[in-house]
């Protein structure tokens, strides 16, 4: 099975230079319908009004982290099977378990190139 370039992406972010990298890599893999949201709580009212094939989220955020959106996400019916990825600057192994344990599907530490992007994706959505 290949890779769906065609699903809507939502890349939460606070730091916009992280949203325009992010969504450059994202066309770079093929990716196409890339919309962003600057925290959590902007993500969630986006995640309700329109149905996105992935979520690519920073950890850190205020006033809604990552982490909070990846709960919020999971606990509401209409999104908790919405694949996740969460994006951290941090590779604290507690922060990746607790992660896991909230659901996310795939954990990607920065830095990171196109590649990277892509296998995780890759993983994430079922593609090669």
């Amino acid at each position: 099975m290949s890779l769906d370039y065609s699903i809507p992406v939502l890349v939460v972010d606070d730091y916009q230079t992280m949203v325009r990298i992010l969504r450059n890599l994202l066309k770079q893999v093929g990716f196409k319908d890339v919309d962003d949201a600057s925290d959590g709580t902007a993500a969630l009212a986006k995640l309700r009004e329109r149905k996105y094939g992935l979520v690519i989220s920073d950890w850190n955020m205020e006033p809604m982290t990552g982490y909070e959106l990846l709960q919020q996400v999971r606990a509401d019916e209409q999104l908790k099977d919405l694949p996740f990825i969460m994006v951290t600057a941090e590779a604290k192994t507690e922060n990746v378990v607790a992660a896991k344990k909230a659901g996310v599907n795939n954990y990607i530490v920065k830095p990171f190139n196109a590649q990277t992007l892509q296998s995780k994706i890759a993983a994430v959505l079922g593609g090669e």
